[in-house]
């Protein structure tokens, strides 16, 4: 029983390669259809995973035991398009100062924080000038956040409370400057003022699209007071000793703030905290939400290439009745037809299947070119379930729309379909 089930396989396979055979042309075009979908499907998923570590790697560089407190138009929320426009046309908040900066640190769940401003300046040396992003950053930088320097030292809490004019490298202004030579004990000239550098930090590379090899960082006072000319900080960030209270250090901290602001009223906080594990998993939830919508969209697709092969069964059986009642009147039963036209339909979508799995990763590795020459930390991964998922629902759909097609064939009467002929 069992081995003439199996003959019976094998030669309704042989069946179906000869006929995916004879029509080269429209085979070829139904396959490729099923193979494009797949080959998203992988597409898809591999490029998810590579943005969800793309993510984390970025959100890393801070760690999930930080807070970060960022200014924002009162009345708005801070995720909003009215805060974000209104701060790219230039709307600026001026209340997040020095004070409040004391008031962090003070919290006995802080461990450490400074203040953050941000600018652009003209630096030159011995008469090469570029255009670089300018931080200001406190001297607890490296207690915060992942800071790693190449040579020299970080400036002290003296040289920022003095004022002094030291600065330190990112890793490409370095090179751009100094090339293989030291750059630490070296005077460059931030507009037009003489600063001396400490040190060069580790290549970074780019968080969120801010290139962070591409920056010079000076003391928080010097760069408000020397080159700025503000008082006022942009964000605080803060290391908390104890991430897992969290919720109860974000509550103080923003009773703290409100009361240096003088606001009553929740709704016009003119900041906003947000701590990493917030943004984690708000960012984990927007990459899931994205990647399940093209998969959904993706399945579609495969959906019509699926209606696709039933159409090209139904001309493949009403081309080949004669074939089906000469097959008959030999003495083939009706399953052996089923499987017969079952096993063509199955054929395709998984030729398909294969050829869109090997289409996909290919697809996916040149996503991970483009992204790692755009200097994006990006992995090149194939999850297993892509393969599962792309495969197992193209099989589906080779079953679901073929067993109609297959079974009219079978239940052709032998007698007339003879007279087809």
């Amino acid at each position: 029983m069992n081995k003439y089930f199996f003959d019976t396989i094998k030669g309704n396979i042989k069946l179906a390669g000869q006929a995916l055979r004879a029509q080269k042309t429209r085979s070829v075009l139904t396959i490729l259809g099923i193979s494009i979908g797949v080959a998203v499907v992988i597409t898809i998923l591999a490029a998810g995973r590579g943005l969800d570590r793309f993510i984390m790697a970025q959100l890393e560089t801070f760690g999930s035991d930080t807070i970060n407190i960022e200014v924002k138009i009162p009345s708005v929320g801070a995720t909003s398009a009215e805060n974000a426009f209104g701060q790219a046309e230039g709307v600026t908040i001026t209340t997040l100062k020095d004070r409040d900066i004391s008031d962090v640190i003070k919290h006995p769940n802080i461990a450490a924080a400074y203040g953050w401003v941000i600018g652009q300046a003209v630096v030159s040396y011995q008469g090469q000038i570029k255009t670089v992003s300018l931080f200001g950053q406190g001297y607890k930088t490296p207690e915060v956040e992942k800071f790693i320097l190449a040579e020299g030292r970080m400036y002290t809490e003296e040289e920022e409370n003095s004022l002094s004019q030291v600065a330190i490298l990112g890793p490409t202004v370095k090179d751009e400057l100094f090339g293989d030579d030291t750059a630490s004990g070296k005077t460059i000239y931030i507009k037009g003022k003489p600063f001396r550098v400490l040190g060069a930090l580790e290549k970074r590379g780019a968080v969120f699209g801010m290139d962070l090899d591409n920056i010079i960082i000076v003391p928080t006072k010097t760069m408000q007071k020397r080159i700025l000319g503000i008082d006022y900080v942009r964000s605080i960030i803060a290391k908390m000793k104890d991430s897992s209270l969290s919720k109860q250090t974000v509550d103080d901290l923003s009773y703290i703030i409100r009361a240096n602001h003088d606001i009553t009223d929740p709704n016009r906080d003119d900041f906003a905290i947000h701590t990493m594990t917030e943004a984690i998993s708000i960012l984990g939830s927007v990459v899931s939400g994205i990647t399940f919508l093209l998969i959904a969209l993706v399945c579609i697709s495969l959906i019509v290439g699926g209606v696709g092969i039933m159409n090209i069964m139904y001309v493949s059986v009403s081309e080949r009745v004669f074939e089906i009642g000469l097959r008959k009147a030999l003495g083939a039963k009706n399953d052996d037809i089923l499987w017969q036209f079952l096993l063509e339909s199955i054929l395709f979508t998984s030729i398909g299947g294969v050829v869109g799995i090997m289409l996909g990763a290919l697809l996916a590795l040149l996503v991970y070119v483009i992204a790692t020459a755009n200097n994006f930390n990006w992995v090149y991964s194939i999850p297993v379930s892509s393969i599962i998922l792309s495969v197992g629902f193209s099989a589906f759909i080779g079953v679901l729309f073929g067993i109609y097609p297959a079974r009219k064939a079978s239940r052709l009467n032998p007698i007339e379909a003879l007279r087809k002929e």
